[in-house]
């Protein structure tokens, strides 16, 4: 049987539908401390003095941390580990696990109090006396760069935390130059929560000198290299181990400060010390996504081919800088800057600032969607300026089928760009439209189609590990360094493994996120985990038969060269001698039955060191429908035709473009963290605030997969995970820009929400 290819329904349902799902939360720990963070009520204050004399005698309370406290135990601050090149040097101020001095953004941890239950905590927390002596603050990056803007930090003069460029100035320029039209926009790309369905939570131990965490995440050895910093401790000193986890979306990817302080009191206290956040503390004080805005010109000759891109972009980043939050907007954002097209000359200036808000950090694509997003507005607007078909314009654009490198140094390997467009006019019934157009006007209503494409750089770290086991009993036990929080992947590596053991993928045991397994790992973010993780398992699993063939050539008194590999045994050929894995696997364990030389045992680890990006791309078409009188828009159709490459399980690819697409539309139309802009508070710190898409927001998301396989891995795989949030953002927008269109009005920024559509529509009266 080969399962590559197979939608097969995913091993881990049956345990996470029927209740049986391990997560941090569950856990039970006997003795278990539990912990509160006292957080900051203030955007921008002094902090006077922290009295916690009350909170330290209350009930039930074992230990209460300030930053006094981590600096006697030697914590130092947390790292921003993305410092990337710039015009202008990076500032990178110190970032304390607890605040020392000042707080600079509300949900800021002040302390953290640990006590026998959770309420004894929190009544604690509130025995603490803080003095605050507040301070101007600044929400917004444009403002915050402005010269009579509040100072966040005296070594970042005017709050600049960078300024990157990247591309040919002198080549864009002379593009522009010899333009016949010039085209331009200023777009914003909203300020977004992750919003994992599992908050985060840890449980922290100390025994023997060592610290074991395990906590909700995305990945465990970045996390471990990030705490050894923290401690000024090696590696070896910490323990890091994942269970089940509910979500990620690139937030769990990262080092949080109450993980830290769940160590220190855990040693401290010599007892487990448990830390759950509440559904406030997600919005106030993990990390944010997106805020940025952008100014986008596009240069074309009197043909409509595009001749040169050139962005200025301003990236809040907050009031700290959060681990990889740098990357996105610059390294990140370049690599898919132009998406499809094959545009000459790109330029790109970015200008990173300060803000008294959450630090932003990889969500979903980290910085792709920013730049498609970019583009593919533009295009529309270029369309509509000369008079031009969307698709027409794109279609003598895009990037040829064979491969190409961009104008931003990005070798993209090939792909079926064009032909994607024919197969979404088809699929989503382009020749239609025009009917359901009027359709809808005779009910009064504003019917628009928009047209998108995207361009998708998957990779993320380069290099990834994995291993290989046989055990005695005929099972395979796989483990991979990426890791999953609701991918599928139990059945997805399985899948692969099997295919090339000749084994059912019933009978491999899928392991993850766990130091203990593997001696590296890069985890998950930017879409790799096949890509990079699935290279690595197939070098492994291809170690492991090299080794059990040597075996397999001992017990069968033969040459390797004369032994053939199929369905989970190795035969003489041409004889009926044969041995399978299960009896390679029992030899193993017994030293008198190998080759001379030969360790006993059947296990390997490998590591795929490629650093090669795959390019997933696609093109979508939504048709978005806004009544009249009241401005809300509401999402009639969606059809995406999606390139991931080979598919190895084409019903769990579909379900990632899903999801991914969900958390777009949310984006256009739905989502957006806003604050107070005088005070800094927080105006969506909850759901009851901050609008996600429901059931009934969603139309069917019709999702046809036309595959081409890239050479960058021997599955042949493009990333998938990121794709749909990539991609929806701008065709749900062009959708709503090409229904205003009809009247005279224009699109409002994201996200298009029904009051401002109404004033977009009164504007135009």
């Amino acid at each position: 049987m080969t399962y590559t290819g197979r939608s097969i329904r995913r091993f881990e349902d049956a345990r996470l539908l029927t209740g049986r799902g391990r997560f941090v939360a569950d856990l039970d720990i006997p003795g278990a401390l539990h912990a509160v963070t006292l957080r900051s009520p203030h955007a921008h204050a002094e902090i006077r003095s922290i009295d916690t004399a009350a909170a330290r005698a209350a009930p039930g309370v074992a230990l209460v941390l300030t930053a006094a406290d981590l600096a006697a135990e030697g914590i130092g601050p947390l790292p921003c580990t993305s410092v990337v090149a710039s015009v202008t040097p990076m500032v990178v101020p110190r970032r304390p696990v607890l605040a020392e001095a000042r707080v600079r953004h509300v949900g800021q941890p002040v302390a953290f109090v640990v006590a026998e239950t959770e309420a004894a905590a929190r009544d604690a927390a509130e025995l603490i006396a803080v003095e605050y002596a507040p301070l101007p603050a600044v929400v917004d990056a444009a403002e915050a760069l402005a010269p009579d803007a509040p100072q966040i930090w005296p070594e970042a003069p005017g709050n600049l935390v960078f300024r990157f460029e990247k591309g040919d100035r002198a080549a864009t320029d002379a593009a522009f130059a010899r333009a016949a039209h010039v085209v331009s926009l200023d777009l914003y790309n909203n300020r977004v929560h992750a919003l994992p369905i599992e908050p985060r939570a840890c449980v922290a131990r100390f025994a023997d000198g060592r610290f074991d965490l395990v906590f909700t995440g995305m990945g465990v050895h970045g996390v471990r290299r990030q705490l050894a910093t923290v401690f000024g401790l090696p590696e070896s000193a910490f323990h890091l181990s994942c269970p089940d986890v509910g979500g990620g979306f690139g937030l769990k990817n990262l080092l949080f400060p109450d993980y830290v302080c769940a160590l220190v009191a855990a040693r401290r206290s010599g007892r487990p010390v448990r830390w759950v956040a509440e559904a406030s503390e997600e919005f106030a004080a993990a990390v944010h996504g997106r805020d940025l805005r952008g100014h986008a010109r596009l240069a074309l000759d009197a043909e409509g081919r595009f001749l040169g891109l050139d962005v200025e972009t301003v990236a809040d980043m907050g009031a700290y800088l959060s681990a990889v939050g740098p990357h996105c907007p610059t390294n990140a954002f370049s690599t898919a800057m132009g998406g499809v097209y094959a545009i000459p000359a790109m330029h790109l200036t970015v200008r990173g600032a300060f803000t008294n808000s959450v630090p932003i950090d990889a969500y979903r694509g980290a910085g792709k969607p920013e730049a498609n997003y970019l583009i593919e507005r533009l295009v529309d607007a270029a369309a509509r300026a000369a008079g031009r078909d969307p698709v027409a314009l794109r279609e003598v654009n895009m990037l040829p089928n064979a491969p190409h490198v961009t104008a931003m140094g990005m070798k993209v390997d090939g792909g079926r760009f064009a032909e994607n467009l024919a197969v979404l006019a088809r699929a989503s019934d382009a020749a239609g439209f025009a009917r359901r157009r009027a359709e809808a006007a005779a009910r009064g209503a504003l019917l628009g189609r928009g047209v998108a494409c995207f361009l998708e750089t998957a990779r993320g770290a380069p290099g990834e590990w994995a291993s290989a086991r046989l055990d005695a009993d005929g099972t395979a036990t796989i483990a991979v360094g990426t890791h999953s929080n609701g991918q599928g992947h139990e059945t997805a590596f399985p899948q692969v493994a099997a295919d090339r053991l000749g084994i059912p993928a019933e009978r491999i045991v899928f392991r993850q996120a766990d130091t203990g397994l593997l001696s590296n790992g890069h985890g998950h973010g930017g879409a790799r985990s096949l890509h990079m993780g699935g290279h690595a398992l197939v070098l492994a699993v291809d170690a492991l038969l090299a080794k059990a063939r040597r075996i397999a050539a001992h017990l069968l008194q033969a040459s390797e060269d004369s032994l053939d590999f199929a369905d989970g045994r190795f035969a003489v050929r041409g004889t009926d001698r044969f041995v399978d894995l299960a009896a390679i696997a029992r030899a193993a364990a017994d030293p008198a039955s190998l080759p001379e030389g030969m360790e006993p045992g059947l296990s390997v680890e490998a590591h795929n060191a490629g650093d090669l990006v795959t390019f997933p791309n696609g093109c979508h078409a939504a048709e978005v429908e806004i009544d009249r009188e009241t401005g809300v828009a509401t999402l009639r159709r969606y059809v995406a035709v999606d390139d991931y490459g080979r598919l190895v399980n084409p019903m769990l690819t579909a379900g990632q473009v899903q999801g991914g697409l969900a958390q777009g539309i949310g984006q256009a139309l739905l989502e957006e963290i806003v604050h107070d802009p005088e005070s800094g508070q927080l105006l969506t710190g909850s759901l009851m605030d901050y609008a996600v898409p429901r059931a009934d927001d969603l139309p069917d998301l019709e999702v046809l997969l036309e595959g081409t396989p890239t050479a960058a891995n021997p599955l042949g795989v493009k990333g998938v995970g990121q794709a749909g949030a990539i991609a929806a953002p701008q065709v749900v927008m062009n959708a709503v820009a090409d229904a205003l269109s009809q009247i005279g009005a224009t699109a409002p920024d994201m996200p298009a929400t029904p009051e401002k559509l109404w004033r977009a529509i009164s504007a135009a009266r």
